[in-house]
């Protein structure tokens, strides 16, 4: 008698929440990017202009395919003038469906890539994972752990941890660094930051000091979300002068 055969189950294609996409940002890597913007993230940030995008339910169902053609008019423009920035949300939200994208992205149109995240859910990533990633764009919002987890109700600790794994792998780093009056502007924790990027060395290729806007306001009007920084003012140029010029003195690349 015959034995039955095996059936072997195909494996799932994942399938992702976009909220949005960008074609010529100029802000989230190097040169001219296409921005992925995936809904979905853990941190509740008192300064996020995005919060439309924290609940997966603002997305639109996709698939990886779908993702990929949505880039591929682009790439040939993108392969030369700049690549393309996954984001959120917190894109590590949807890992499974961004490494698939990044690798496809990668092996298929071969673009650079850059991972733009908060690093809270670097842990549930592996390094084969990382490897589809050009570059690291790591949002620090705060190095004093109380404070970190009173502006973002998260631990700091995970995002530490992954900064100091991305330098272990020598992968490249910019670091992003929103300064807010009141809550992130102290020269103390402001040189404490410097300190430890120091420690991660050369991996660090770029840091950048971004003054707190009002542009997300209106959002968390809309979504009737209780914002805590409605009447606070965007930094004085001699401020942001400053925090630069406190990580210029650690011998970091800041701006």
């Amino acid at each position: 008698m015959q034995a039955p055969r095996r059936v072997l189950a195909k494996a799932a294609v994942p399938r992702g929440l976009l909220h949005s996409v960008d074609t010529g940002a100029a802000a989230d890597g190097p040169g001219v990017r296409f921005v992925y913007f995936f809904s979905g993230c853990p941190l509740r940030c008192q300064y996020c202009h995005n919060p439309d995008t924290w609940r997966f339910s603002s997305g639109r169902e996709i698939t990886v395919d779908e993702a990929v053609e949505e880039i591929r008019p682009y790439a040939r423009f993108l392969r030369f003038t700049g690549g393309v920035t996954v984001s959120g949300g917190e894109p590590l939200a949807q890992r499974a469906f961004v490494g698939e994208l990044l690798k496809r992205l990668r092996n298929e149109l071969n673009l650079h890539t850059a991972l733009d995240t908060q690093g809270y859910l670097g842990g549930t990533v592996s390094d084969t994972w990382l490897d589809a990633v050009d570059l690291v764009l790591l949002d620090i919002k705060h190095i004093d752990p109380a404070h970190y987890r009173k502006l973002t109700r998260v631990d700091l600790a995970p995002t530490l941890a992954f900064a100091r794994r991305l330098a272990h792998l020598n992968k490249s780093v910019w670091i992003r660094y929103v300064l807010v009056p009141g809550l992130t502007d102290d020269p103390v924790h402001i040189a404490q930051l410097g300190d430890f990027l120091r420690e991660l060395g050369p991996i660090v290729k770029r840091v950048d000091v971004l003054p707190f806007h009002q542009l997300g306001a209106h959002k968390w009007k809309s979504l009737d979300l209780d914002y805590k920084l409605a009447y606070v003012k965007p930094p004085s140029a001699a401020k942001v002068a400053e925090a630069v010029q406190i990580l210029r003195e650690r011998g970091l690349p800041a701006e």
